[in-house]
């Protein structure tokens, strides 16, 4: 049985709900797995087996305390297998939502010391409702720019599940030979 580490970074909280079905999906297939938000974690990397970081954007960045924490940790993360996954709106679009086609995995390279071995992408949510006024009109211009849903009123996932699996199981084979 692994040790794995799922770390988030979350603004409204659709990253947290991801690392949760990656948690969920190693347990079941009997990796024993602890889920921390990035900025509040004090766990000794060392630890475990593996180590998977997930981190959202917003307002095409993602939060400053990612990098932060990859320069601290950046020895321990490149010692054993580990694992990135990026989430944003951006991804809804096809050819968006692969490491390749992501204008957000190309800046997590250009930012990284650390070249995660395993690097997945997944569409977030829209939820205009829970936004701040500033927020909610920030996006919805985004929105109207990307041909996206303009109508404040909407709540829509746009998160592949299965995708969300598949990179759990992929993560849980990383690094066996």
């Amino acid at each position: 049985m692994l040790r794995v580490l799922v770390l988030y970074s979350t603004v409204d909280g659709q990253t947290r709900r991801i690392a949760e079905r990656i948690q969920a999906r190693l347990e079941a297939l009997d990796h024993q797995v602890q889920l921390q938000e990035l900025e509040r974690c004090t766990l000794p990397l060392a630890q475990f087996d593996k180590v998977v970081i997930g981190a959202s954007i917003r307002y095409g960045k993602y939060r400053p305390a990612l990098f932060e924490f990859i320069r601290q940790h950046q020895a321990t993360l490149a010692s054993k297998p580990c694992a990135f996954f990026s989430v944003n709106l951006v991804a809804r679009k096809a050819g968006k939502d692969t490491p390749e086609g992501s204008p957000y995995i190309r800046l997590f390279h250009k930012r990284s010391p650390w070249q995660p071995q395993l690097i997945g992408v997944f569409a977030g949510k829209l939820n205009y409702p829970i936004y701040r006024w500033r927020d909610r009109q920030v996006i919805r211009f985004i929105m109207w720019m990307t041909k996206g849903p303009t109508d404040l009123a909407t709540v829509q996932e746009f998160t592949d599940w299965g995708r969300v699996e598949l990179f759990a199981d992929q993560l849980a084979s990383l690094g066996a030979q």
